[in-house]
């Protein structure tokens, strides 16, 4: 039961049916308006102090008028110390959830004016977002409030240590002894709204003071949050305090303002040096993650900590949290980063609709903040609910079903981003989804892999070695020769010979390194040497899902790119995306997604053999040199002899003065484009006769086609309720299931 249903059935409070509105049956019915954010924040905090702290209804006031010099305000909420109410003891204000740092702190200062205006002696404050909540001392004889890890339960005089231990427990519990003890808590799991906004408010605090930009705030979050997880994973017995939260730290007896500062300062650097040594114990366990020191000064650690220290990551709903922290990476990268976020529905689609198990080496050659990855472990995560459901029910079968997807997460899956800062940014995605960042590298995703294995240490990078390539591979930039010198290493930055090229060699891809430079492309596009980069990490009979934009499959200057294809792969499936697919990440290319199945080698070379073959039949059939030739020889005679060239010119006294005239040159010029044209109509007519041959040639196969016009979001964003992709995901699993077994379709 949540807090707001335990106040409803033990009448502290009630709701109308349609939830407009909130009474407080101990405060004369006070009726109040509960679609007001703060309102809502304010009656779990009411509900709290009578339920976590034990104050009475009796002793608890709400809405108390302050005056404050000529004017007077309200104070939310005050706890007294006498069933008279006359000796205030607690305040609390509170604010709605989404409130800045700024917000936050004048909240703070408005809380403790109002201490020193009350009258009484009002120890404690309590300042809640819920999202946040801050505990402050108040001492009426200074100016400086205390900050303390919790307000003292009913019937407890002193501040506590700390306000979170492991399990949760009272001082010197025993069951025998019905005196009142402090209370510690537990940390408690939250929803995925509420950790989106708490990531969200988190950053903010950090960068809206201009002392960071948002892109470094963002790191510094990663290494907190990262600090919190190590944090919760340390082994404690039940009832030990965990490190990432505030502790208290006494003030001496009559302690003068400046003593206090340097108190209230302590606490700082004690969180800090905690969180510190959290951070360096798992940098030596996990130094893959972060190689850089966190960069935050004391007082903004304790502002994210505060934050954070109440939630339990390690707890909290697999989904809300993975989510969550997608949801706050999108909104932060949106824009310059949204190339690193392939949308959600296609992710699903494509993971969904392969068959990855717990056996599987599963690769993104360029994966982003990892979505691909997560998709993948969460499809293994199910399968290991399936074959152990005792897990789920009773929590038996505990260590087979974390071995089940524990052991795919460390062993199986693998990642490689370019840019450093989005591949830690996957790391930490895959740690808050409970691992499977161990073999996620920030790379050049185009190195070949015996670079890759030496400069990261990670031995799986291997050609020839991956059951399933799901990967978005940039688009639109291009890799220069001048600037990347590997380029030369794949057939496709080749310069692609025409095999009616009269220079033309079967063996074109064995020409010797002295000819690179000649042969080499000056550029390639990165997504067309990803296909190639993606054909060499798989093993035979292993599926690569790339998302490609259409050129690549229409434009006639890319048939190279297609034909290549066609002799590495056996093509599956080609689903074209709608053209609003990446509009709200920034991209407008037109893309489709292709499904592709490794030939085995021999396959390969057979095809390869087998076109080569055909060109050579072609070329000799339709006696393609001789007719060249003999072309060119009738552009050459029609030139020399200037047939069907008509005189205007004027000139009478040979040929060359003909020939210097701008008729002449022009007519030369039409010439030769008219012979040209007829090389280049031979060459169409050879390429038609050729494509024939070659589909009755090659093996026949079905491949699965499909359009999707709509994927469940338009060109902003916004979901629009309906995702074809479900559908056509469906038709495809039946699709490839077929041709795994070898069935005809």
């Amino acid at each position: 039961m949540n807090i707001i249903d335990q106040g409803i059935t033990e009448g502290i409070i009630r709701l109308d049916d349609d939830r407009k509105n909130v009474y407080y049956c101990h405060q004369e019915n006070k009726r109040r308006n509960y679609n007001n954010p703060e309102e809502q924040v304010q009656v779990e905090a009411y509900l709290k102090l009578i339920f976590s702290y034990g104050y009475s209804v009796n002793r608890i006031r709400l809405f108390v008028s302050v005056t404050m010099g000529v004017s007077t305000k309200e104070a939310d909420i005050v706890v007294y110390d006498d069933d008279e109410c006359t000796k205030p003891i607690i305040i609390v204000e509170c604010k709605k959830e989404e409130v800045s740092e700024l917000e936050f702190e004048q909240a703070v200062k408005q809380a403790s004016s109002y201490a020193y205006a009350l009258s009484g002696t009002v120890k404690y404050l309590w300042i809640t977002s819920k999202i946040k909540s801050k505990y402050c001392l108040v001492d009426k004889d200074s100016d400086v409030v205390h900050t303390i890890p919790d307000i003292p339960r009913f019937g407890i005089t002193e501040v506590q240590k700390f306000k979170y231990a492991k399990g949760g427990r009272k001082e010197n519990e025993d069951p025998e002894n019905n005196e009142i003890k402090q209370k510690y808590f537990e940390l408690k799991t939250v929803s995925e709204d509420d950790l989106t906004k708490a990531f969200k408010q988190a950053h903010n605090s950090l960068w809206a003071g201009g002392q960071l930009n948002p892109s470094e705030a963002f790191d510094e979050l990663d290494k907190l949050i990262f600090c919190k997880i190590w944090d919760e994973r340390l082994p404690r017995k039940v009832g030990e305090p965990y490190h990432f939260q505030v502790f208290n730290e006494s003030i001496p007896k009559n302690a003068t303002k400046e003593q206090r500062k340097k108190v209230e300062q302590k606490i700082a650097d004690d969180l800090y040096n905690r969180v510190v040594a959290i951070y360096a114990e798992g940098k030596k366990k996990d130094p893959e993650v972060f190689k850089d020191d966190i960069r935050l000064d004391t007082n903004k650690v304790k502002t994210v900590v505060g934050y954070l220290e109440s939630i339990n990551l390690s707890e909290t709903d697999l989904d809300s949290k993975g989510k969550a922290f997608e949801t706050f990476m999108g909104s932060y990268f949106r824009g310059d980063f949204g190339q690193y976020f392939t949308p959600r529905p296609i992710v699903k689609f494509i993971v969904n609709a392969l068959p990855i198990t717990h056996d599987s080496k599963v690769l993104d050659t360029s994966c982003g903040s990892g979505g691909f990855l997560l998709y993948a472990l969460d499809k293994v995560r199910t399968e290991a609910n399936a074959l152990y459901p005792e897990y789920l029910t009773n929590n038996r079968e505990f260590t087979n079903h974390y071995r089940h997807w524990h052991d795919f997460a460390e062993k199986q899956l693998y990642g490689i981003e370019l840019n450093e800062q989005i591949a830690r940014t996957a790391k930490m995605n895959m740690i808050i989804h409970d691992d499977g960042h161990t073999n996620v590298i920030s790379s050049d995703g185009l190195l070949r892999a015996e670079v890759m294995r030496e400069r990261s240490g990670r031995d799986g990078f291997v050609y020839g070695s991956f059951d399933f390539i799901i990967t978005n591979p940039p688009f639109g930039s291009s890799v220069k020769q001048t600037e990347k010198a590997y380029l030369h290493q794949y057939n496709l930055g080749i310069k692609d010979l025409d095999w009616l090229d009269k220079s033309y060699r079967a063996d074109y891809d064995k020409f010797s390194d002295s000819n690179i430079k000649k042969l080499g492309k000056s550029n390639q596009s990165t997504e067309v040497l990803f296909i190639e980069q993606c054909w060499n990490f798989l093993d035979e009979g292993g599926y690569l899902a790339i998302v490609l934009p259409d050129g690549v499959l229409t434009n006639s200057s890319l048939q190279y790119v297609r034909d290549n294809i066609e002799e590495w792969f056996r093509i599956v499936a080609v689903v074209s995306m709608p053209q609003t697919a990446f509009s709200h990440t920034g991209a407008g290319v037109k893309s489709s997604v292709l499904f592709l199945r490794k030939w085995s080698k021999e396959t390969t070379e057979q095809f390869q053999t087998l076109k080569q073959n055909l060109q050579t039949q072609v070329r000799n059939e339709n006696h393609y040199l001789v007719e060249v030739a003999k072309i060119e020889n009738e552009k050459k005679a029609a030139i020399k002899d200037h047939n069907g060239f008509e005189n205007t010119t004027g000139q009478k006294n040979g040929k060359k003065s003909i020939e210097k005239t701008e008729v002449f040159k022009l007519w030369k010029k039409e010439t030769g484009e008219y012979y040209n044209q007829k090389i280049s109509d031979l060459k169409d007519e050879l390429s038609d006769i050729y494509m024939k041959k070659k589909q009755e040639a090659l093996p026949d196969y079905p491949i699965f086609m499909a359009i999707a016009e709509d994927i469940g979001y338009d060109a902003t964003g916004r979901e629009t309720g309906n995702n074809e992709l479900e559908f056509i995901g469906q038709k495809l699993v039946e699709f490839i299931t077929h041709i795994n077994a070898g069935e005809s379709i």
